[in-house]
């Protein structure tokens, strides 16, 4: 399908694919953003960008403060999105001006156009995430979101319909055991709140601070849980080194130093965060299901195990 053109702006072309399941919602942005505008007394400052499942629109408000009006389907995920960020502290996260829950709509401030990932030392640009993660994971979670151990019990449930799919056996006998490790470690799943996609991409400079968190995915749980992301940036850097087993350990290693978080169980809930990865590509339909263990993030759990 072709995006749709209107008098306000284009919906970004490759939204039409990773946000395939909500056509109707990509066809009503515009005029969703028109009513935001209206109501917020925002006018547009530029083209309009996007995530993987929003579109983001640089705007003005009536005071001349710059900021990015965030539009996204509603769905489980971005439901706390605001709250998460209200419940953080400023001086780590992009400030949210204005948001409507109902919507998972948000009016944020305006950060630069440059994240972890264009930083120049890979080493330095893990040691800034891990310093906001320490800072993010010590907080408690408000009341109302979305619990780690609901999410890694609806894992339990799905994982042996599933597993089967993948076409090799030791894979198959790898992912049992981590879901094993799951029903073990949800016994004490955490309370804090967790970010739940923190990586470079997800880290942003700004006027205000050099490095701010954004696209959070609110959740109450286990701060190990917030590991496996970053270890999977900038993939060319690490196999760039001759000794990728060695590089992620550094990678994974210098984030327990800085966070403080106790080795075994960071293990333990990274190889839970692979079965959930492995479980969302199992997700579809049989015929069209990947029947192997994404080939990096095998080499993560083969790294730390």
């Amino acid at each position: 399908m072709l995006p749709t053109m209107t008098a306000l702006f284009e919906v970004p072309a490759p939204l039409f694919e990773t946000l395939s399941d909500q056509l109707p919602w990509l066809e009503a942005s515009p005029a969703l953003a028109a009513e935001y505008l209206d109501r917020w007394k925002l006018r547009l400052d530029g083209k309009p960008l996007h995530g993987m499942a929003s579109v983001v629109l640089p705007v003005v408000s009536a005071d001349g403060t710059q900021a990015m009006l965030k539009l996204q389907p509603f769905t489980d995920e971005n439901m706390g999105e605001a709250l998460g960020l209200k419940t953080w502290s400023t001086e780590d996260v992009v400030e949210v001006l204005d948001d409507d829950p109902e919507t998972a709509t948000i009016l944020l401030e305006r950060l630069k156009p440059r994240s972890l990932s264009d930083h120049p030392d890979d080493t330095e640009a893990t040691q800034i995430l891990a310093e906001l993660l320490t800072r993010l994971c010590v907080v408690p979670a408000p009341a109302g979101l979305r619990r780690l151990a609901d999410i890694v019990a609806e894992m339990l449930d799905d994982a042996p319909g599933l597993i089967p799919r993948l076409a090799d056996p030791d894979q198959q006998s790898l992912v049992r055991r981590y879901a094993a490790q799951a029903a073990e470690l949800v016994q004490e799943p955490g309370d804090r709140l967790l970010h739940w996609d923190l990586h470079y991409d997800n880290v942003l400079a700004s006027q205000r601070k050099p490095w701010l968190v954004i696209d959070p995915k609110p959740l109450a749980g286990d701060p190990c849980f917030e590991l496996l992301p970053a270890l999977g940036n900038r993939w060319d850097d690490l196999v760039a080194t001759g000794d990728l087993p060695r590089a992620i350990r550094r990678r994974f290693d210098l984030m327990l130093e800085v966070t403080g978080l106790e080795r075994e169980r960071a293990i333990g809930w990274t190889m839970v965060r692979i079965l959930q990865n492995v479980l969302w590509d199992l997700e579809g339909d049989e015929d069209e299901a990947e029947d192997e263990i994404d080939p990096n993030q095998l080499e993560i759990a083969r790294a730390l195990t």
